[in-house]
Protein backbone atom coordinates (compact mmCIF):
# COMPACT_ATOMS: atom_id res chain seq x y z
CA UNK A 1 0.00 0.00 0.00
CA UNK A 2 1.17 3.27 -1.63
CA UNK A 3 1.66 5.01 2.20
CA UNK A 4 1.45 2.30 4.56
CA UNK A 5 4.59 0.31 5.33
CA UNK A 6 3.80 -3.47 5.09
CA UNK A 7 5.18 -5.45 7.98
CA UNK A 8 5.72 -8.92 6.89
CA UNK A 9 6.52 -10.95 10.02
CA UNK A 10 9.70 -13.10 8.79
CA UNK A 11 11.68 -15.96 10.16
CA UNK A 12 15.05 -16.88 10.41
CA UNK A 13 16.07 -20.45 9.74
CA UNK A 14 16.26 -22.44 13.19
CA UNK A 15 19.71 -22.80 14.43
CA UNK A 16 20.05 -26.98 14.72
CA UNK A 17 21.07 -28.03 18.43
CA UNK A 18 22.44 -31.21 17.97
CA UNK A 19 23.00 -32.20 21.76
CA UNK A 20 20.26 -34.48 22.83
CA UNK A 21 19.68 -33.07 26.08
CA UNK A 22 18.60 -29.71 25.28
CA UNK A 23 17.53 -30.27 21.28
CA UNK A 24 13.93 -29.47 22.10
CA UNK A 25 14.40 -26.80 24.78
CA UNK A 26 15.35 -24.42 21.89
CA UNK A 27 13.05 -21.56 21.31
CA UNK A 28 11.63 -21.36 17.41
CA UNK A 29 13.08 -18.00 16.35
CA UNK A 30 10.51 -18.24 13.56
CA UNK A 31 7.69 -17.98 16.08
CA UNK A 32 5.93 -15.33 17.67
CA UNK A 33 3.00 -15.86 19.98
CA UNK A 34 -0.11 -14.26 20.97
CA UNK A 35 1.08 -12.19 23.62
CA UNK A 36 3.92 -11.03 21.75
CA UNK A 37 1.90 -9.38 19.47
CA UNK A 38 0.01 -7.30 22.26
CA UNK A 39 2.45 -4.64 22.19
CA UNK A 40 1.29 -1.05 21.24
CA UNK A 41 3.73 -1.23 18.22
CA UNK A 42 2.52 -4.95 17.34
CA UNK A 43 -1.17 -3.83 17.48
CA UNK A 44 -0.53 -0.80 14.97
CA UNK A 45 0.83 -3.59 12.73
CA UNK A 46 -1.76 -6.03 13.14
CA UNK A 47 -3.62 -3.25 12.25
CA UNK A 48 -1.55 -2.21 9.35
CA UNK A 49 -2.36 -6.40 8.23
CA UNK A 50 -5.65 -5.72 8.11
CA UNK A 51 -5.23 -2.70 5.68
CA UNK A 52 -3.29 -5.33 3.52
CA UNK A 53 -5.95 -7.42 3.12
CA UNK A 54 -8.15 -5.13 1.00
CA UNK A 55 -5.41 -5.73 -1.29
CA UNK A 56 -5.05 -9.45 -1.15
CA UNK A 57 -7.51 -9.99 -3.91
CA UNK A 58 -6.77 -12.03 -7.33
CA UNK A 59 -7.99 -12.38 -11.04
CA UNK A 60 -10.16 -15.05 -9.72
CA UNK A 61 -11.65 -13.24 -7.18
CA UNK A 62 -11.44 -9.72 -7.54
CA UNK A 63 -12.40 -6.95 -5.37
CA UNK A 64 -13.56 -4.99 -7.68
CA UNK A 65 -16.20 -7.03 -8.34
CA UNK A 66 -16.19 -6.47 -12.11
CA UNK A 67 -17.72 -10.40 -12.47
CA UNK A 68 -20.23 -9.99 -10.21
CA UNK A 69 -21.23 -5.70 -11.06
CA UNK A 70 -20.33 -5.72 -14.47
CA UNK A 71 -21.34 -9.58 -15.92
CA UNK A 72 -24.11 -9.73 -14.46
CA UNK A 73 -25.75 -6.52 -15.53
CA UNK A 74 -25.87 -6.72 -19.02
CA UNK A 75 -23.05 -3.80 -19.56
CA UNK A 76 -20.44 -6.11 -19.94
CA UNK A 77 -19.24 -9.89 -21.42
CA UNK A 78 -16.80 -12.11 -19.62
CA UNK A 79 -14.43 -12.15 -22.41
CA UNK A 80 -11.44 -14.02 -22.56
CA UNK A 81 -10.75 -16.90 -25.09
CA UNK A 82 -14.67 -18.09 -24.99
CA UNK A 83 -17.21 -19.46 -22.61
CA UNK A 84 -15.06 -22.25 -21.14
CA UNK A 85 -12.30 -19.75 -20.48
CA UNK A 86 -13.13 -19.17 -16.11
CA UNK A 87 -16.26 -21.09 -17.64
CA UNK A 88 -18.09 -19.93 -13.86
CA UNK A 89 -17.67 -15.81 -15.22
CA UNK A 90 -19.61 -17.39 -17.98
CA UNK A 91 -22.10 -18.99 -16.12
CA UNK A 92 -22.72 -15.60 -13.91
CA UNK A 93 -23.28 -13.87 -16.81
CA UNK A 94 -25.72 -15.77 -18.73
CA UNK A 95 -27.17 -17.63 -15.03
CA UNK A 96 -26.64 -20.90 -16.38
CA UNK A 97 -25.21 -23.14 -14.25
CA UNK A 98 -24.82 -21.60 -11.26
CA UNK A 99 -24.34 -24.02 -8.57
CA UNK A 100 -22.96 -23.81 -4.87
CA UNK A 101 -19.67 -25.66 -5.59
CA UNK A 102 -18.54 -22.58 -7.99
CA UNK A 103 -14.88 -22.22 -6.84
CA UNK A 104 -14.62 -18.01 -7.49
CA UNK A 105 -17.63 -17.33 -5.77
CA UNK A 106 -16.22 -19.69 -2.14
CA UNK A 107 -12.72 -17.75 -2.82
CA UNK A 108 -14.25 -14.26 -2.77
CA UNK A 109 -16.46 -15.45 0.12
CA UNK A 110 -13.38 -16.54 1.95
CA UNK A 111 -11.37 -13.80 0.96
CA UNK A 112 -13.74 -11.47 2.75
CA UNK A 113 -13.60 -13.47 5.70
CA UNK A 114 -10.18 -12.91 6.15
CA UNK A 115 -10.57 -9.57 5.90
CA UNK A 116 -12.89 -9.71 8.83
CA UNK A 117 -10.75 -11.88 10.81
CA UNK A 118 -7.68 -10.18 10.05
CA UNK A 119 -10.23 -6.77 11.53
CA UNK A 120 -11.38 -8.76 14.26
CA UNK A 121 -8.02 -9.78 15.95
CA UNK A 122 -6.88 -6.21 15.39
CA UNK A 123 -10.14 -5.07 17.56
CA UNK A 124 -9.29 -7.87 20.31
CA UNK A 125 -5.69 -6.24 21.10
CA UNK A 126 -6.82 -2.83 20.51
CA UNK A 127 -9.54 -3.14 23.22
CA UNK A 128 -7.56 -4.86 25.54
CA UNK A 129 -4.79 -2.24 25.60
CA UNK A 130 -4.92 1.24 26.90
CA UNK A 131 -5.27 4.85 25.67
CA UNK A 132 -2.22 5.73 27.81
CA UNK A 133 0.06 2.51 26.09
CA UNK A 134 -1.91 3.19 22.72
CA UNK A 135 -2.84 6.84 22.39
CA UNK A 136 -4.52 6.77 18.99
CA UNK A 137 -6.34 3.60 19.94
CA UNK A 138 -9.86 5.21 19.22
CA UNK A 139 -8.88 5.91 16.06
CA UNK A 140 -7.10 2.58 15.03
CA UNK A 141 -10.05 0.97 16.69
CA UNK A 142 -12.95 3.06 14.57
CA UNK A 143 -10.80 1.87 11.56
CA UNK A 144 -10.38 -1.89 11.95
CA UNK A 145 -14.74 -1.25 12.63
CA UNK A 146 -14.68 0.68 9.37
CA UNK A 147 -12.62 -2.32 7.55
CA UNK A 148 -15.00 -4.78 8.98
CA UNK A 149 -17.91 -3.19 8.01
CA UNK A 150 -16.60 -3.10 3.97
CA UNK A 151 -16.26 -6.62 4.43
CA UNK A 152 -19.47 -7.52 5.09
CA UNK A 153 -20.88 -4.41 3.09
CA UNK A 154 -19.65 -6.65 0.13
CA UNK A 155 -20.88 -9.92 1.39
CA UNK A 156 -24.22 -8.67 2.16
CA UNK A 157 -24.91 -7.58 -1.51
CA UNK A 158 -23.26 -10.68 -3.19
CA UNK A 159 -24.76 -13.46 -0.81
CA UNK A 160 -27.41 -11.97 1.59
CA UNK A 161 -27.08 -14.65 3.69
CA UNK A 162 -24.14 -14.26 5.92
CA UNK A 163 -22.97 -14.87 9.20
CA UNK A 164 -21.93 -12.04 11.07
CA UNK A 165 -18.68 -12.49 13.54
CA UNK A 166 -17.03 -9.61 15.41
CA UNK A 167 -14.06 -9.85 18.26
CA UNK A 168 -16.06 -11.24 20.46
CA UNK A 169 -16.68 -14.45 18.61
CA UNK A 170 -13.73 -16.95 19.69
CA UNK A 171 -12.04 -18.01 16.29
CA UNK A 172 -12.26 -21.73 17.14
CA UNK A 173 -16.22 -20.59 17.66
CA UNK A 174 -16.93 -19.27 13.91
CA UNK A 175 -18.03 -22.31 12.14
CA UNK A 176 -21.03 -21.97 14.85
CA UNK A 177 -22.56 -19.18 14.07
CA UNK A 178 -25.35 -19.45 12.11
CA UNK A 179 -25.94 -17.29 8.50
CA UNK A 180 -29.53 -17.06 9.48
CA UNK A 181 -29.13 -15.46 13.41
CA UNK A 182 -29.63 -12.07 12.12
CA UNK A 183 -32.66 -11.26 9.95
CA UNK A 184 -31.54 -8.44 6.85
CA UNK A 185 -32.16 -5.32 8.60
CA UNK A 186 -30.71 -6.62 11.81
CA UNK A 187 -27.42 -7.42 9.21
CA UNK A 188 -27.42 -3.96 7.95
CA UNK A 189 -27.88 -2.51 11.44
CA UNK A 190 -24.67 -3.97 12.54
CA UNK A 191 -23.09 -3.22 9.25
CA UNK A 192 -24.28 0.04 9.75
CA UNK A 193 -23.14 0.60 13.69
CA UNK A 194 -19.47 -0.39 12.23
CA UNK A 195 -19.62 2.64 9.68
CA UNK A 196 -21.07 4.83 12.63
CA UNK A 197 -17.97 4.36 14.81
CA UNK A 198 -15.97 5.33 12.02
CA UNK A 199 -18.36 8.59 11.49
CA UNK A 200 -17.85 9.19 15.62
CA UNK A 201 -14.07 9.09 15.90
CA UNK A 202 -12.23 8.83 12.54
CA UNK A 203 -10.37 12.14 11.93
CA UNK A 204 -11.06 14.41 8.55
CA UNK A 205 -7.87 13.77 7.65
CA UNK A 206 -5.61 11.28 8.48
CA UNK A 207 -1.72 11.58 8.53
CA UNK A 208 -1.01 8.53 6.20
CA UNK A 209 -2.67 8.24 2.75
CA UNK A 210 -4.61 5.26 2.73
CA UNK A 211 -6.16 5.10 5.73
CA UNK A 212 -10.12 5.30 6.27
CA UNK A 213 -11.38 8.70 7.18
CA UNK A 214 -14.16 9.93 8.87
CA UNK A 215 -15.37 11.08 5.49
CA UNK A 216 -14.51 8.04 3.52
CA UNK A 217 -16.41 6.55 6.48
CA UNK A 218 -19.60 8.81 6.26
CA UNK A 219 -19.62 7.37 2.65
CA UNK A 220 -20.18 4.37 3.61
CA UNK A 221 -22.36 5.02 6.00
CA UNK A 222 -24.56 6.85 3.35
CA UNK A 223 -24.29 3.58 0.58
CA UNK A 224 -25.37 1.11 3.66
CA UNK A 225 -28.16 3.12 4.48
CA UNK A 226 -29.34 3.60 1.09
CA UNK A 227 -28.98 0.22 0.27
CA UNK A 228 -31.04 -1.09 3.46
CA UNK A 229 -33.89 1.84 3.09
CA UNK A 230 -35.03 -0.91 -0.06
CA UNK A 231 -36.82 -2.90 2.13
CA UNK A 232 -36.81 -6.78 0.39
CA UNK A 233 -39.18 -9.63 1.63
CA UNK A 234 -37.37 -13.08 2.01
CA UNK A 235 -37.95 -13.72 -2.09
CA UNK A 236 -35.97 -10.51 -2.53
CA UNK A 237 -38.80 -8.51 -3.53
CA UNK A 238 -38.70 -4.66 -2.89
CA UNK A 239 -42.10 -4.23 -0.87
CA UNK A 240 -41.22 -0.09 0.30
CA UNK A 241 -38.64 2.11 1.04
CA UNK A 242 -37.87 3.69 4.59
CA UNK A 243 -38.03 7.42 3.73
CA UNK A 244 -36.60 7.97 7.68
CA UNK A 245 -33.29 6.17 6.27
CA UNK A 246 -33.29 8.01 2.92
CA UNK A 247 -33.46 11.44 5.19
CA UNK A 248 -30.50 10.08 6.51
CA UNK A 249 -28.75 9.47 3.41
CA UNK A 250 -29.35 12.90 2.46
CA UNK A 251 -28.12 14.56 5.74
CA UNK A 252 -24.95 11.96 5.80
CA UNK A 253 -24.11 13.24 2.09
CA UNK A 254 -24.46 16.53 3.06
CA UNK A 255 -21.80 16.52 5.73
CA UNK A 256 -19.46 15.23 3.07
CA UNK A 257 -20.28 17.64 0.26
CA UNK A 258 -20.18 20.71 2.95
CA UNK A 259 -16.67 19.22 3.86
CA UNK A 260 -14.90 20.73 0.56
CA UNK A 261 -12.59 17.96 1.01
CA UNK A 262 -13.75 16.51 -1.88
CA UNK A 263 -14.73 17.28 -5.76
CA UNK A 264 -15.18 16.39 -9.30
CA UNK A 265 -12.33 16.44 -11.42
CA UNK A 266 -12.47 19.20 -13.79
CA UNK A 267 -12.12 16.29 -16.59
CA UNK A 268 -13.67 13.00 -16.29
CA UNK A 269 -10.41 11.34 -17.27
CA UNK A 270 -8.36 11.87 -14.36
CA UNK A 271 -10.83 9.33 -12.17
CA UNK A 272 -8.65 6.99 -14.46
CA UNK A 273 -5.36 8.15 -14.61
CA UNK A 274 -2.67 6.41 -12.04
CA UNK A 275 -0.95 10.09 -11.93
CA UNK A 276 -4.76 11.30 -10.48
CA UNK A 277 -4.75 8.53 -7.38
CA UNK A 278 -5.74 10.10 -4.16
CA UNK A 279 -6.64 13.04 -5.44
CA UNK A 280 -10.02 15.22 -4.98
CA UNK A 281 -12.54 12.55 -6.00
CA UNK A 282 -10.91 9.19 -4.59
CA UNK A 283 -13.03 9.14 -1.65
CA UNK A 284 -12.11 5.78 -0.96
CA UNK A 285 -9.40 3.07 -2.32
CA UNK A 286 -7.39 -0.14 -2.42
CA UNK A 287 -3.84 1.46 -2.39
CA UNK A 288 -1.96 -0.75 -4.99
CA UNK A 289 1.78 0.02 -5.26
CA UNK A 290 4.98 -1.03 -7.14
CA UNK A 291 8.79 -1.33 -5.84
CA UNK A 292 7.70 -1.17 -2.21
CA UNK A 293 9.91 -3.84 -0.88
CA UNK A 294 7.35 -7.08 -1.61
CA UNK A 295 7.93 -9.19 -4.81
CA UNK A 296 5.63 -7.94 -7.40
CA UNK A 297 4.63 -5.06 -5.43
CA UNK A 298 0.92 -4.78 -4.24
CA UNK A 299 -0.52 -4.79 -7.89
CA UNK A 300 -3.87 -4.66 -9.28
CA UNK A 301 -5.02 -8.53 -9.71
CA UNK A 302 -7.97 -7.21 -10.00
CA UNK A 303 -8.03 -6.32 -13.50
CA UNK A 304 -4.92 -8.80 -14.82
CA UNK A 305 -6.95 -9.89 -17.09
CA UNK A 306 -8.40 -7.15 -18.82
CA UNK A 307 -5.98 -6.25 -20.91
CA UNK A 308 -6.69 -6.59 -25.00
CA UNK A 309 -4.50 -9.13 -26.86
CA UNK A 310 -1.78 -6.28 -28.68
CA UNK A 311 2.05 -7.02 -28.41
CA UNK A 312 2.61 -4.45 -25.78
CA UNK A 313 0.26 -6.30 -23.34
CA UNK A 314 -0.71 -9.26 -24.55
CA UNK A 315 -3.17 -11.24 -22.40
CA UNK A 316 -6.35 -11.59 -21.85
CA UNK A 317 -9.61 -9.82 -23.05
CA UNK A 318 -11.47 -10.31 -20.12
CA UNK A 319 -14.36 -7.62 -19.03
CA UNK A 320 -15.89 -6.70 -22.33
CA UNK A 321 -18.44 -3.52 -22.67
CA UNK A 322 -21.60 -5.06 -23.80
CA UNK A 323 -23.46 -3.76 -27.31
CA UNK A 324 -26.29 -2.48 -25.08
CA UNK A 325 -23.93 -0.19 -23.07
CA UNK A 326 -22.07 0.97 -25.83
CA UNK A 327 -25.74 2.01 -27.52
CA UNK A 328 -26.60 4.01 -24.08
CA UNK A 329 -24.05 6.62 -24.83
CA UNK A 330 -26.07 7.79 -27.73
CA UNK A 331 -28.00 10.75 -27.13
CA UNK A 332 -30.60 13.30 -29.03
CA UNK A 333 -29.94 16.65 -31.09
CA UNK A 334 -30.16 17.91 -27.56
CA UNK A 335 -27.54 15.83 -25.52
CA UNK A 336 -30.13 13.87 -23.62
CA UNK A 337 -30.40 10.15 -23.58
CA UNK A 338 -32.41 8.20 -25.80
CA UNK A 339 -33.98 6.09 -22.96
CA UNK A 340 -36.71 4.50 -25.31
CA UNK A 341 -34.92 4.04 -28.48
CA UNK A 342 -31.00 3.65 -27.56
CA UNK A 343 -31.05 0.11 -28.82
CA UNK A 344 -32.38 0.25 -32.00
CA UNK A 345 -29.23 -0.13 -33.82
CA UNK A 346 -25.81 -0.50 -32.93
CA UNK A 347 -22.54 2.02 -32.53
CA UNK A 348 -19.51 -0.53 -34.04
CA UNK A 349 -17.53 1.68 -36.13
CA UNK A 350 -15.59 4.89 -36.58
CA UNK A 351 -18.34 6.10 -39.04
CA UNK A 352 -21.43 4.78 -36.29
CA UNK A 353 -19.49 7.40 -33.60
CA UNK A 354 -18.94 10.40 -36.18
CA UNK A 355 -22.54 10.03 -37.55
CA UNK A 356 -24.35 9.18 -34.03
CA UNK A 357 -24.25 12.13 -30.96
CA UNK A 358 -22.76 10.42 -28.41
CA UNK A 359 -22.05 11.02 -24.17
CA UNK A 360 -18.27 11.78 -24.61
CA UNK A 361 -18.23 8.90 -21.12
CA UNK A 362 -18.19 6.69 -23.89
CA UNK A 363 -14.47 7.03 -24.96
CA UNK A 364 -13.46 6.87 -21.70
CA UNK A 365 -15.07 3.99 -21.06
CA UNK A 366 -14.78 1.66 -23.89
CA UNK A 367 -11.82 1.01 -26.11
CA UNK A 368 -13.36 1.01 -29.82
CA UNK A 369 -11.47 0.12 -32.69
CA UNK A 370 -9.91 3.07 -34.57
CA UNK A 371 -9.83 5.16 -31.38
CA UNK A 372 -7.01 6.48 -29.42
CA UNK A 373 -6.53 3.85 -26.87
CA UNK A 374 -6.25 5.28 -23.21
CA UNK A 375 -5.81 8.93 -24.35
CA UNK A 376 -2.76 8.13 -26.51
CA UNK A 377 -3.82 9.63 -30.10
CA UNK A 378 -0.95 7.67 -32.06
CA UNK A 379 -1.60 4.34 -29.96
CA UNK A 380 -4.81 3.37 -32.08
CA UNK A 381 -7.14 0.59 -30.89
CA UNK A 382 -7.58 -2.30 -33.07
CA UNK A 383 -9.93 -5.03 -34.16
CA UNK A 384 -7.35 -7.83 -34.39
CA UNK A 385 -6.25 -6.89 -30.39
CA UNK A 386 -9.62 -8.57 -29.42
CA UNK A 387 -8.89 -12.34 -28.70
CA UNK A 388 -12.65 -13.30 -29.54
CA UNK A 389 -14.28 -10.73 -31.82
CA UNK A 390 -16.80 -13.40 -33.26
CA UNK A 391 -17.72 -14.42 -29.45
CA UNK A 392 -17.72 -11.47 -27.65
CA UNK A 393 -16.98 -8.10 -30.53
CA UNK A 394 -14.24 -6.31 -30.54
CA UNK A 395 -14.11 -3.75 -28.10
CA UNK A 396 -12.83 -3.71 -24.65
CA UNK A 397 -12.84 -1.57 -21.15
CA UNK A 398 -10.98 1.04 -20.47
CA UNK A 399 -11.59 2.70 -17.07
CA UNK A 400 -9.10 -0.02 -14.68
CA UNK A 401 -5.95 -0.37 -17.14
CA UNK A 402 -3.10 1.67 -17.93
CA UNK A 403 -1.18 2.62 -20.88
CA UNK A 404 1.76 0.53 -22.05
CA UNK A 405 4.05 3.42 -21.31
CA UNK A 406 2.95 4.51 -17.82
CA UNK A 407 5.06 4.52 -15.00
CA UNK A 408 2.55 2.32 -13.10
CA UNK A 409 2.11 -0.37 -16.02
CA UNK A 410 4.44 -3.69 -14.72
CA UNK A 411 4.22 -7.09 -16.70
CA UNK A 412 3.57 -10.12 -14.44
CA UNK A 413 3.86 -12.90 -17.25
CA UNK A 414 1.65 -13.91 -18.79
CA UNK A 415 -0.30 -11.29 -16.90
CA UNK A 416 -1.07 -7.37 -16.87
CA UNK A 417 -0.67 -5.40 -13.61
CA UNK A 418 0.09 -1.98 -12.50
CA UNK A 419 0.09 0.42 -9.21
CA UNK A 420 -3.41 2.18 -10.35
CA UNK A 421 -5.70 2.42 -7.29
CA UNK A 422 -8.89 0.55 -7.27
CA UNK A 423 -10.88 3.54 -6.26
CA UNK A 424 -14.56 1.49 -3.97
CA UNK A 425 -16.13 5.04 -3.48
CA UNK A 426 -15.72 8.64 -5.86
CA UNK A 427 -17.09 11.75 -5.19
CA UNK A 428 -19.88 11.47 -8.10
CA UNK A 429 -21.49 8.60 -6.48
CA UNK A 430 -21.76 10.74 -2.94
CA UNK A 431 -23.91 13.17 -5.56
CA UNK A 432 -25.72 10.37 -7.49
CA UNK A 433 -26.54 8.84 -3.66
CA UNK A 434 -27.89 12.00 -2.79
CA UNK A 435 -29.81 12.74 -5.85
CA UNK A 436 -31.71 9.10 -5.74
CA UNK A 437 -32.60 9.63 -2.16
CA UNK A 438 -34.15 12.96 -3.22
CA UNK A 439 -35.97 11.86 -5.85
CA UNK A 440 -37.27 8.71 -3.43
CA UNK A 441 -38.71 11.29 -0.74
CA UNK A 442 -40.03 13.63 -3.84
CA UNK A 443 -37.80 16.70 -3.74
CA UNK A 444 -36.96 15.75 -6.92
CA UNK A 445 -36.38 19.42 -7.78
CA UNK A 446 -33.44 19.46 -4.95
CA UNK A 447 -31.35 16.37 -7.20
CA UNK A 448 -31.59 18.20 -10.73
CA UNK A 449 -28.88 20.45 -10.01
CA UNK A 450 -26.34 17.01 -8.57
CA UNK A 451 -27.41 15.15 -11.73
CA UNK A 452 -26.66 17.87 -14.26
CA UNK A 453 -23.69 18.80 -12.35
CA UNK A 454 -22.04 15.69 -13.56
CA UNK A 455 -23.64 16.11 -16.97
CA UNK A 456 -22.15 19.56 -17.11
CA UNK A 457 -18.51 18.09 -16.02
CA UNK A 458 -18.87 15.52 -19.13
CA UNK A 459 -19.32 17.93 -21.54
CA UNK A 460 -16.15 19.40 -20.57
CA UNK A 461 -14.09 16.10 -20.51
CA UNK A 462 -13.25 15.89 -24.36
CA UNK A 463 -9.75 18.03 -24.33
CA UNK A 464 -7.79 14.29 -24.11
CA UNK A 465 -10.25 12.89 -26.80
CA UNK A 466 -8.62 13.45 -29.65
CA UNK A 467 -6.70 12.17 -32.76
CA UNK A 468 -3.17 12.74 -33.86
CA UNK A 469 -4.49 15.86 -36.02
CA UNK A 470 -6.38 17.06 -32.70
CA UNK A 471 -10.11 16.05 -33.75
CA UNK A 472 -12.27 15.10 -31.35
CA UNK A 473 -12.86 11.29 -31.60
CA UNK A 474 -16.32 10.59 -32.09
CA UNK A 475 -19.23 13.49 -32.48
CA UNK A 476 -19.99 14.49 -28.85
CA UNK A 477 -23.44 15.91 -27.43
CA UNK A 478 -24.50 16.20 -23.93
CA UNK A 479 -26.91 18.76 -22.89
CA UNK A 480 -28.58 19.17 -18.49
CA UNK A 481 -32.11 18.64 -18.15
CA UNK A 482 -34.13 21.52 -18.74
CA UNK A 483 -37.54 21.40 -17.09
CA UNK A 484 -40.54 22.65 -19.50
CA UNK A 485 -37.62 23.24 -22.14
CA UNK A 486 -35.90 19.49 -22.86
CA UNK A 487 -38.07 17.73 -20.16
CA UNK A 488 -41.01 17.26 -18.21
CA UNK A 489 -39.40 16.73 -14.55
CA UNK A 490 -41.61 14.84 -12.24
CA UNK A 491 -40.63 11.97 -10.01
CA UNK A 492 -40.63 9.27 -12.63
CA UNK A 493 -38.80 10.75 -15.20
CA UNK A 494 -36.08 12.64 -12.42
CA UNK A 495 -35.66 8.51 -11.25
CA UNK A 496 -35.25 7.82 -14.92
CA UNK A 497 -32.75 10.13 -15.42
CA UNK A 498 -30.89 9.85 -12.16
CA UNK A 499 -30.64 5.46 -13.15
CA UNK A 500 -29.37 6.47 -16.23
CA UNK A 501 -27.18 8.53 -15.02
CA UNK A 502 -25.40 6.15 -12.76
CA UNK A 503 -25.12 3.80 -15.35
CA UNK A 504 -23.27 6.11 -17.86
CA UNK A 505 -21.00 7.91 -15.51
CA UNK A 506 -20.16 4.62 -13.07
CA UNK A 507 -19.87 2.11 -16.13
CA UNK A 508 -17.83 -0.82 -15.76
CA UNK A 509 -16.78 0.14 -12.38
CA UNK A 510 -18.69 -2.84 -10.29
CA UNK A 511 -22.05 -1.07 -9.28
CA UNK A 512 -24.56 -1.54 -11.73
CA UNK A 513 -26.27 -5.04 -10.58
CA UNK A 514 -26.22 -4.62 -7.29
CA UNK A 515 -28.17 -1.00 -8.21
CA UNK A 516 -30.58 -3.19 -10.35
CA UNK A 517 -31.29 -5.67 -7.56
CA UNK A 518 -31.66 -2.46 -4.92
CA UNK A 519 -34.02 -0.80 -7.32
CA UNK A 520 -36.03 -4.11 -7.56
CA UNK A 521 -36.07 -3.73 -11.18
CA UNK A 522 -33.19 -6.83 -12.27
CA UNK A 523 -35.59 -9.72 -13.31
CA UNK A 524 -37.28 -7.36 -15.44
CA UNK A 525 -34.48 -4.98 -17.04
CA UNK A 526 -32.47 -8.42 -17.61
CA UNK A 527 -35.02 -10.42 -19.13
CA UNK A 528 -35.30 -7.78 -21.85
CA UNK A 529 -31.90 -7.20 -22.06
CA UNK A 530 -31.23 -10.77 -22.88
CA UNK A 531 -33.94 -10.88 -25.79
CA UNK A 532 -32.21 -8.05 -27.43
CA UNK A 533 -28.66 -9.45 -26.75
CA UNK A 534 -29.39 -13.13 -27.80
CA UNK A 535 -29.94 -11.74 -31.64
CA UNK A 536 -26.13 -10.39 -31.33
CA UNK A 537 -24.15 -12.58 -29.18
CA UNK A 538 -25.16 -16.31 -29.92
CA UNK A 539 -23.29 -17.17 -26.28
CA UNK A 540 -26.03 -15.88 -24.58
CA UNK A 541 -28.95 -18.37 -26.07
CA UNK A 542 -29.05 -20.06 -22.66
CA UNK A 543 -29.11 -17.46 -20.43
CA UNK A 544 -32.45 -16.27 -18.22
CA UNK A 545 -32.58 -14.45 -15.13
CA UNK A 546 -34.66 -16.57 -12.39
CA UNK A 547 -36.47 -13.80 -10.26
CA UNK A 548 -36.28 -14.49 -6.85
CA UNK A 549 -33.21 -16.79 -6.97
CA UNK A 550 -30.77 -14.96 -8.94
CA UNK A 551 -30.88 -11.46 -7.22
CA UNK A 552 -27.84 -13.23 -4.63
CA UNK A 553 -25.14 -15.67 -5.32
CA UNK A 554 -25.28 -19.54 -3.32
CA UNK A 555 -23.73 -19.90 -0.29
CA UNK A 556 -20.73 -21.53 -1.49
CA UNK A 557 -20.78 -25.54 -0.57
CA UNK A 558 -17.48 -25.39 1.04
CA UNK A 559 -18.64 -22.98 3.39
CA UNK A 560 -22.18 -25.29 4.30
CA UNK A 561 -19.73 -28.05 4.94
CA UNK A 562 -17.90 -26.17 6.92
CA UNK A 563 -20.46 -24.91 9.66
CA UNK A 564 -21.41 -29.01 8.98
CA UNK A 565 -24.61 -27.78 7.63
CA UNK A 566 -25.86 -24.82 9.75
CA UNK A 567 -25.39 -22.25 7.42
CA UNK A 568 -29.02 -22.15 5.41
CA UNK A 569 -28.67 -22.04 1.26
CA UNK A 570 -30.48 -18.86 -0.35
CA UNK A 571 -33.74 -19.33 -1.93
CA UNK A 572 -33.85 -21.16 -5.27
CA UNK A 573 -30.45 -23.14 -4.74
Amino acid sequence: MKSIKHWILTGALLAVNFSCQNALDVTPKAVISGDDLNSPENINKMCVAAYSALGNDHYTAPFTLWPYGNVRSGDAYKGGGGTADLVEFHFFETFAYIRPDLGPADELWFRYYVSISRANDALRRLNAVSETALPNKKVRQAEMRFLRGHAYFELKILFNLIPYIDETVADDQYAGVSNVALTSDQLWDKIVADFRAGAQDLPVTQPEIGRANQLSAKAYLAKALLYQAYKQDVSYNVTGIDQTKLQEVVKVTDDIINSGKYALYDDFAKNFLPEYDNGAESVFAIQRSLDDGTPKGRLDWSSALNYPMNQEFGCCGFHLPSQNLINAFKTDKNGLPLFDTYNANDLKTVADFNASPVDPRVDHTVAIPGHPYKYKPNFIFKAEWARAPEIYGATASLKEVVAPDSPAFRKVPPFMGSSKNSVLIRYADILLWKAEALIELGRQDEALPLINQLRERAGKSTSLLKDALGKATSNYAIGTYKPGINIVWNQATARQALRWERRLELAMEGNRFFDLVRWGVAAEYLTTYFSAEKTKREYLKEAKFTKNRDEYLPIPLNQINFSKGLYKQNPGF
